[in-house]
């Protein structure tokens, strides 16, 4: 198949003569006829409705090394100027994708997808950028960090970096600064779950998110209880349950709004902000919804596309393969909670949406055959994300087209410190830029998509909205279904610490300190 082929060829890094792919003058094989070489570095888009987070109108946009020079009507240029006509169609940012996994080791197994193919697929899809997930190498941070700069040679597409935390000690408290201070990371993630690899305890969620407020990082969790989880699953194997729908059965919602509560109250105790990401459940986001509205708690909550548009009614399948490739932590829910999770991105309870690409092949997955609990976790969706999200929200009429760039771009650039760098259709930003064309269709399919999967949950689902250009770093990457890319042309973003969900927090720390009438002076008594 296509996506085996591609595989193939850039394992090997050898040469092909076909129109799709060929080596560049550096020597490396990547998509397309050009393949990053020669391209032209000054662009112009006419007359499309460039759409920001809380503006649009008809305007031209010139690019020009890299960077967006000019947003206005009726710009002109010269000849050696790459012209593109966006009549009738929508120019906004590039995606930003928060929540991904590539070339992650897991599960006594790695995901398919790397910097390279994970990377290409998201350009094919229209997202300009995304943020990994660095995990610690035996809990050193410094080691996780230096692997996965490793890993990101092969990227084509800007990325940044979260770091999770997976134990506790002076080390690891040092070593945060140094991610914050020298490394670019405003972000640590820590897992309420996996109980035996990732998960820790509350102590050391306490600890880390009272580090991560002095350094003005974004303490983040994967919220669902682990030790009632592992209960959960000793529970279904006894029961004799070992298919793929025993996942979600021993880790049902209840379990997911329990620790989002929790995550919640102790960030609220240290206050701190905090971000749930792969928000799956009506019950973890009505727990959001409650600390936002009632306490005024800075927490932001990431509905992932899976969570948003399917159910959980797959994993009942009786073909394995068709079963297991949806298994994914948290898990898929039953029909109901994709519609309020909409609902509630729709009315802001929720703020932008991820991915948490995660991806593994047939052959990974078949791993737990007869032990759900050995099935790789994880399911694609780095390319398909924001069409699926305009088919459904915007479509739908859930969401205005403003909004649909505030929660697939400009809300994640603003909470991870690079806005108006990345998110924006502004003079001085990135040139990251996606064409969409309201009028045509798509439609998704394992065997044309660009990740290195051989399924793909998405598989089959049509919609209204395609992106029909890709513009990263200012050059044409996508192109009306031709993808011109090559290893190593990505960069590293660095994000800085103290966003601005960190304003005034030292003040209410004040405030609250004030409030205490304590320490009570008391005379002693004479005895």
């Amino acid at each position: 198949m296509y996506y085996h082929f591609i595989s193939l060829i850039y394992l090997f890094w050898s040469t092909t003569c076909s129109q799709a792919h060929s080596f560049c003058d550096a020597g490396v094989t990547g998509y397309g006829p050009e393949s990053g070489c020669g391209a032209s570095n000054k662009i112009l888009i006419k007359g499309g409705t460039v759409v920001n987070a809380y503006h649009q109108q008809i305007a031209d946009v010139y690019v020009e090394d890299g960077l967006i020079l000019a947003v206005q009507p009726n710009i002109k240029v010269g000849d050696d100027v790459t012209v593109l006509d966006a009549t009738g169609k929508f120019v906004m940012p590039g995606g930003i994708d928060p929540h991904t996994h590539l070339a992650m080791e897991f599960m006594g197994t790695e995901t398919i997808d790397d910097y390279f193919s994970g990377q290409a697929a998201a350009l094919a899809g229209g997202t300009t950028m995304h943020i990994d997930f660095v995990i610690p190498v035996n809990g050193s941070l410094p080691a996780g960090f230096e692997a996965y700069v490793e890993k990101a040679k092969s990227s084509c597409m800007d990325y940044g970096f979260h770091m999770a935390i997976t134990k506790w000690n002076d080390d690891v408290s040092k070593d945060m600064e140094i991610m914050v201070k020298e490394k670019g990371i405003n972000s640590f993630k820590f897992f309420m779950a996996y109980k035996g690899s990732l998960m820790i305890n509350d102590e050391l969620l306490l600890e880390g998110f009272k580090k991560c407020k002095s350094l003005g990082a974004l303490a983040m969790v994967h919220a669902e209880n682990g030790d009632a989880v592992f209960e959960g699953q000793k529970r279904m194997i006894e029961l004799g349950i070992t298919g793929p729908e025993g996942h979600a059965l021993s880790r049902p919602p209840v379990l997911e709004g329990e620790a989002t509560a929790r995550a919640i109250r102790l960030a609220h105790f240290v206050n701190t902000p905090l971000y749930v990401v792969h928000v799956m459940s009506r019950d973890a986001m009505e727990e959001i919804a409650r600390a936002r509205k009632s306490a005024g708690q800075r927490v932001i909550g990431e509905p992932v596309v899976s969570g948003l548009i399917l159910d959980d009614s797959s994993l009942w399948d009786p073909d394995f393969i068709s079963a297991a490739k949806f298994v994914m932590s948290p898990p898929i829910r039953e029909s109901g909670h994709g519609k309020a999770l909409q609902q509630a991105l729709s009315t802001g309870v929720l703020q932008l949406v991820g991915t948490d690409h995660c991806t593994f092949n047939s052959t990974q997955k078949a791993i737990g055959v007869d032990d759900f609990r050995k099935i790789p976790n994880g399911v694609n969706g780095i390319e398909e994300r924001m069409h699926l999200v305009w088919d459904t929200m915007v479509e739908s009429g859930q969401i205005s087209i403003t909004d649909y760039v505030r929660i697939t771009s400009t809300e994640c650039a603003r909470i991870f410190n690079i806005y108006p760098r990345k998110g924006a259709i502004l003079a001085g930003s990135d040139a990251d830029i996606i064409i969409l064309n309201p009028s045509s269709s798509f439609e998704i399919s394992a065997r044309s998509h660009h990740s290195r999967s051989d399924t793909n949950v998405y598989d089959g689902r049509k919609g209204k909205g395609k992106i029909e250009v890709t513009i990263a770093g200012g050059r044409i990457v996508w192109d009306n279904g031709f993808l011109n890319v090559v290893p190593g042309s990505g960069k590293y973003i660095e994000m800085p610490p103290h966003s601005y969900l960190f304003t005034g927090i030292d003040k209410a720390d004040e405030n609250y300190i004030s409030s205490l009438k304590a320490p009570v002076k008391r005379y002693k008594v004479a005895t």
